[in-house]
């Protein structure tokens, strides 16, 4: 990283020189009272509003930047009243905002044509809806053409306000893009980043980038071969053009800061079995191995053949303590998402979204995200019902199981009728099942459900079978009467459950077995369901921020947790099992048949920052993660991390400004963070290894 990029660094990301040009927060429903008097259309509300914000956007330029656009409008505003929104969700189910968010566009789709002739061509299909006598259809798509009016207008501006102000490369890119196609690798990154903010603009949020290294290379190389660019100078430009995703990165809705869904995916498998990794995706990991911020978050596809020194880089990345890559396996995604219904060309082609669920860009509509099982809860609720009376073990389980099965069929009922706002911009990048909007449905409508606290669960049965069942050194009734009573009278059974039972994550079969029966269950239970949409419901091993909520709802469990303390996140052991080491950690988790719950969700492990000093140690880090892969795993993700600093840092956050952590399925800065969410990482910590 050179000194010019050190700069604009230091100043997009830790003095956020950018916040200077940002315009008076507004009232969200600036805009919704009138839109409910004119008593505007839901898609009419769409347009208006996106064009509220790019027609407020004022311009604004950082000294010799080369890639422009950056967010001033602080408050995107809401399109229904509160009144509105109340009926709404009273008769359909609301996900999060009712934004079409966290899937993955095709980019190429305005990439390769430019908004021009985008606008043309849209003409056309409006003429062809009005000679057919489809009024909805026409006005939805003259929405559209005012809408790319509206970014090209605002494109305009930047290129004036780049003449004034005699920043030529800029004038020079926006003479062409997003006019017209890019030509080159700059003005290809450009018109990214106009796309990419302008679906924020429209609050289509946790937009993630995709595969960037496959639909971006010709650019770059055309650019190469012509020697326009050599290694180093394409890098300094790659690096200008990650610190956009820094810029508004603050203005982005999300659970916490940095939770904002910018997801970049490198490598990765082809139909033909050759691998996509190419010289684009090792300069963007070189560019966010110097750069050291949250975004874009990185994904790196690997497979059976994937070489060591690519595993290697991607360790040299965790050892900053980026919290990524995040690795997925294409030996167990792919088959997976094929077995699920996916077509080959497409589940080849599969993405992250905003965290680590599996979705393929530009014609799936999945809702990836959409509710969660705890499997935890499921424990819990057999031992209210059960322990006492049951004569077996299996009789036991088969409580549990149903308990799965029951927590599906309400989550199913509940989550149906959904609406999604119209999205008509995004909608120009997406395959419409409808024929114009996306938010209706495209080519894959799936939902996917999370499951929260698997470590606990399989712990928690572990010890059932061994105490209760095995050994009989315990009723089921006194095990029942103690967690009722939050081990208040028994700490020396708690001691036991805590450390004499099986934990999963020591290679040991008694809990390894008990998580492989709850995953393979939890997908038995959604197998052969659908939905309104006509998707079907995926199984994941991810818990988003489902583990903060589950864990404040369920009670003391068998395997010695008392009621109130955290459930690990995501696919992880328990918070205080006393795990071996890694190694064993790793065989336990792969042991599960994890393209079955392919909705995604990593292996979260935390190394302490020491084990990466050495060249040799990070070589050996690499080397665990490829036997993850090797032995089945379908994702990981790595923390390098250091107890007494994160407790440093919550005492002097000023001295810790980019000190960055991964929470669940993103990256943050610590300091930024709720102290909730601080100190779950902490005590993640007492696990490290």
């Amino acid at each position: 990283m050179n000194d010019r990029i050190q700069k604009m660094r230091d100043f997009f990301v830790l003095e956020k020189g950018q916040r200077a040009f940002w315009q008076p927060a507004e009232d969200p429903y600036v805009l919704a009272d009138s839109y409910e008097k004119d008593g505007l259309s839901d898609i009419d509300r769409s347009t208006e509003r996106l064009l509220y914000v790019l027609n407020k956007e004022k311009p604004v330029l950082f000294g010799d930047e080369r890639i422009a656009f950056t967010r001033t409008v602080q408050t995107i505003p809401e399109i229904f009243t509160e009144k509105e929104m109340d009926a709404l969700s009273a008769a359909h189910w609301i996900h999060e905002k009712g934004d079409l968010c966290n899937i993955s566009v095709d980019y190429t789709k305005l990439l390769k044509t430019g908004l021009v002739p985008k606008k043309e061509e849209l003409a056309q299909v409006q003429a062809a809806f009005e000679a057919a006598g489809d009024a909805d259809k026409a006005h939805y798509v003259a929405q559209q053409i005012r809408i790319l009016d509206a970014v090209l207008a605002l494109a305009e501006r930047y290129r004036t306000l780049a003449e004034k102000e005699g920043n030529t490369v800029v004038a020079q890119t926006l003479s062409r893009v997003p006019a017209y196609a890019p030509e080159s690798f700059l003005e290809a990154l450009q018109m990214f980043r106009i796309l990419h903010f302008t679906m924020w603009c429209g609050r289509n949020y946790h937009n993630t980038v995709g595969r960037f290294d496959q639909y971006m290379f010709p650019y770059l190389k055309a650019d190469m071969e012509k020697g326009i660019y050599d290694k180093e100078s394409a890098l300094e430009l790659l690096e200008e053009f990650f610190l956009t995703f820094n810029r508004d990165s603050d203005l982005y809705p999300g659970m916490q800061q940095g939770d904002n869904g910018q997801s970049m995916v490198l490598g990765g498998l082809n139909p033909d079995g050759t691998d996509g990794y190419n010289l684009l995706s090792g300069l963007c990991l070189q560019a966010s191995l110097e750069l050291k911020v949250i975004d874009p978050k990185i994904n790196l596809r690997v497979h059976k053949d994937t070489p060591q020194e690519i595993y290697v880089l991607g360790t040299q990345l965790t050892k900053q303590g980026l919290g990524f890559p995040q690795y997925s396996n294409d030996d167990v995604a792919i088959p997976g998402l094929i077995a699920l219904g996916y077509a080959p060309e497409d589940a080849y082609n599969y993405v992250m979204a905003a965290c680590w669920e599996f979705i393929i860009p530009g014609n799936a509509l999945d809702i990836p995200n959409i509710e969660a099982v705890s499997f935890t809860k499921a424990v819990t609720d057999a031992v209210e019902s059960d322990l006492a009376t049951a004569e077996s073990y299996e009789a036991f389980y088969e409580a549990v199981r149903r308990n799965l099965c029951a927590q599906a069929d309400e989550i199913c009922e509940r989550i149906k009728n959904i609406y999604i706002f119209p999205a008509p911009f995004l909608t120009l990048m997406m395959d419409c099942e409808s024929g114009v909007d996306v938010s209706l449905g495209s080519v894959y409508n799936n939902y996917g459900f999370h499951g929260t606290g698997i470590a606990t669960a399989a712990d928690s049965l572990a010890a059932v079978k061994k105490f209760v069942f095995e050994e009989k050194s315990v009723t089921g009734a006194q095990l029942k009467k103690a967690l009722d009573e939050d081990f208040a009278n028994d700490e020396l059974l708690c001691s036991r459950l805590r450390y004499e039972a099986p934990k999963m994550g020591n290679n040991d079969d008694a809990a390894d077995d008990a998580a492989c029966a709850l995953l393979n269950d939890f997908a038995d239970t959604l197998a052969g369901r659908k939905n309104e949409r006509g998707g079907i419901f995926r199984a994941g091993t991810g818990s988003a921020f489902f583990y903060i909520r589950h864990a404040k709802d369920v009670p003391a469990t068998p395997d010695g947790r008392r009621k109130g303390e955290a459930l690990g996140a995501n696919y992880s052991p328990s918070l205080f099992g006393r795990c071996t080491g890694p190694v064993s950690i790793l065989q336990s988790f792969a042991k599960p048949n994890l393209a079955r719950c392919i909705n995604g969700g990593p292996l979260t492990l935390e190394l302490h920052d020491t084990v990466f000093r050495t060249q040799e140690s990070v070589e050996k880090v690499a080397m665990l993660v490829r036997s993850f892969m090797d032995m089945g795993g379908h994702q990981l993700q790595l923390n390098a991390v250091n107890r007494d600093t994160l407790l440093d840092a919550q005492k002097n956050p000023e001295n810790y400004r980019n000190l960055i952590v991964r929470v669940w399925g993103w990256s943050g800065y610590f300091v930024e963070l709720d102290k909730e969410y601080q100190d779950h990482i902490i005590q993640r910590m007492e696990l490290v290894v």
